[in-house]
């Protein structure tokens, strides 16, 4: 018996991997995240499984269930949304399956930022104006944060972030990014990524919490800061294709390109 913690995408079923789907649709119980994850996701799961919508149950309650499969000798897929490697919450679920001696498995899925990324229809690494990328969040209700992890500490870098859990917290963001990425940065409020009812808000560091306030948005959402969130036209192509930049694939025109040898 095995526990699968499978990374769903953002909402989107046919985001699940090949190998996603195939654990969903081979294990008779199945838990899955439902205030994030869909129920279509989970639709590919054998007939007759035990599918269960953790959304209201505790850590306690869903480690019941698991043990209760093990002791049928049942495989669980443990479904979660994105990727589970991030605030997927399973650490804690991985610590009681080893004090129990259940083997467990992950399979990554596809991250929001990724899936927000594609809808934008844009890279968000741009040469010479972001070459990183910070995914992190706020304290609220939720865990705190370390210390050292604060949004000041990131916007030093002007990297471009990704900042999870966060959406009620607009005017903070506002006020602390504003004097490192300046009040016109590029903003970008991806709400339900991939759902059908998803929502792409654009703005500035300066307009993006009216633009928020307006459409309601007060949970599930992404917030992108950072200037490769524009659209720059006039930013230098990578070195990656160009002529005058060989690599051991791809030498420059008339210039044979010898391997070392000892001599």
């Amino acid at each position: 018996m095995t526990v699968y913690f499978i990374g769903a995408g953002p909402g989107d079923p046919e985001l699940l991997t090949l190998k996603a789907q195939k654990r969903i649709g081979a294990c008779p119980v199945c838990l899955y995240a439902g205030s994030l994850v869909p129920a279509e996701v989970v639709a590919c799961a054998p007939e007759g499984a035990r599918v269960m919508d953790t959304a209201a149950m505790t850590l306690d309650e869903t480690h019941a269930e698991i043990l209760a499969a093990h002791e049928r000798g049942e495989d669980v897929a443990r479904v979660h949304s994105g990727d589970p490697s991030l605030y997927g919450a399973i650490a804690e679920q991985i610590r009681r399956l080893k004090a129990d001696g259940i083997p467990y498995e992950i399979i990554p899925g596809v991250p929001a930022y990724a899936a927000a990324a594609a809808a934008l229809g844009q890279e968000l690494t741009i040469p010479e104006i972001a070459q990183s990328i910070v995914l992190t969040r706020m304290s609220m209700q939720s865990t705190s944060m370390p210390a050292g992890e604060t949004l000041e500490n990131f916007a030093r870098t002007g990297a471009t972030l990704a900042i999870h859990l966060a959406v009620r917290n607009m005017r903070e963001i506002e006020r602390v990014l504003t004097p490192y990425y300046g009040a016109d940065c590029p903003v970008v409020v991806a709400y339900r990524v991939g759902w059908p009812d998803q929502i792409l808000l654009r703005g500035t560091l300066a307009d993006i919490r009216q633009k928020v306030r307006a459409e309601k948005i007060t949970r599930t959402a992404l917030i992108l800061v950072g200037p490769a969130l524009g659209a720059a036209r006039d930013f230098k192509d990578s070195a990656l294709y160009d002529p005058q930049k060989p690599h051991v694939l791809r030498p420059v025109a008339g210039v044979d390109l010898v391997e070392p040898h000892n001599t």
